[in-house]
């Protein structure tokens, strides 16, 4: 499977970073799912169990897509949030398995009494 993308465009709203890559493949990643998904090690962790959910990101905006050499970017966020380095297999991977790995960080937020609109618990 090819990783090389074509085109990597971000929304006039900010809001979406559509990835096209050389075989055709085009996928449209809203920019709330790469902010909770990033494969920083500020929400990866340095290790298994150490992942961290991050709640209250519903209206994050995409501020910077730089390169990271030939083979990802760097995607800044005006949360400040800018340390996650996303391969062009990562990115593919959030194209082809978005929903499903969306669908878990919601479920998270849930059992965690957290919300996409909000970044603390209820009190």
């Amino acid at each position: 499977m090819t990783m090389t993308p074509t085109e990597l465009r971000v929304s006039k709203d900010r809001r979406v970073l559509t990835i096209t890559f050389d075989d055709g493949a085009r996928y449209a990643l809203p920019s709330e799912m790469l902010r909770v998904l990033s494969p920083s090690a500020e929400v990866k962790g340095h290790g298994p169990g150490q992942a961290v959910t991050v709640p209250g990101k519903r209206n994050v905006e995409i501020m910077t897509v730089e390169a990271a050499g030939n083979y990802a970017v760097r995607i800044g966020f005006d949360d400040m949030h800018d340390s996650g380095i996303y391969t062009w297999s990562y990115l593919r991977e959030l194209g082809e398995n978005g929903d499903r790995l969306f669908a878990d960080y919601e479920r998270e937020l849930d059992e965690k009494g957290m919300t996409r609109d909000r970044a603390e618990r209820p009190r």
